[in-house]
């Protein structure tokens, strides 16, 4: 069965396996999530199911929120997401999943919003090359370099690698492996790192890949 769930990035941190080896780990608050809405194929076109996470004050909401909450008969819910699951059957608005969907060794893909970095050159942004710092180079060592050629095509092609805005975008790291689930506090620790600053939200999915 896929499975899905929101969560919260505490930090990372350290634990240390059977064999007595460091793992790095990263520690996300997974849950409790509701389900608020259910997609099927004949009402929406596509099968999927639609979570709640995080308790919000009634009063926070716009009024077509507020609709969409009562209609399902649960409380506000601070973010949404919704996971496109190939089976729903089992799941039905209002029941509430916690982070023991997810088991110890589940391979696992984690979108989140990558830490936003501000207005970044070429080097920075791309992984670009440096030029020489001696010898006639000057002061451009880490600018973008050639635009390319002058009469022909007379412009810079779309693509172009060129300085711009860093980071802030959705990210999606693949095939992660679960180290630990603390089912009691709703933690799930995640080996290696996941995207984003501490106390941003994530969707864990089970990885398409593994």
């Amino acid at each position: 069965m896929q499975k899905g769930i929101i969560g919260k990035k505490i930090g990372m941190t350290q634990v240390f396996d059977e064999n007595g080896k460091v793992v790095p780990v990263t520690v996300v608050e997974a849950g409790p999530c509701t389900v608020v809405q259910k997609k099927t194929v004949e009402s929406d076109g596509y099968v999927a199911v639609q979570l709640g996470f995080g308790d919000i004050s009634a009063k926070k909401v716009t009024k077509p929120a507020k609709g969409h909450f009562d209609k399902a008969n649960v409380a506000p819910k601070k973010t949404l997401r919704e996971f496109r699951l190939a089976d729903i059957s089992g799941m039905n608005i209002g029941d509430i999943l916690k982070a023991d969907v997810f088991a110890a060794g589940d391979h696992i893909d984690v979108v989140g919003t990558s830490k936003g970095k501000g207005y970044a050159g070429t080097i920075k942004r791309w992984n670009g090359h440096r030029l020489r710092e001696s010898h006639g180079t000057g002061p451009v060592s880490r600018h973008a370099g050639s635009m390319g050629a002058c009469s022909s095509p007379s412009r810079v092609f779309k693509g172009k690698k060129l300085p711009g805005h860093l980071g802030a975008e959705r990210v999606t790291v693949q095939n992660l492996k679960v180290v630990k689930v603390d089912a009691e506090n709703n933690l799930i620790a995640i080996k290696g790192a996941i995207p984003g600053p501490k106390g941003s939200v994530v969707c864990i999915t089970d990885s398409v890949k593994a």
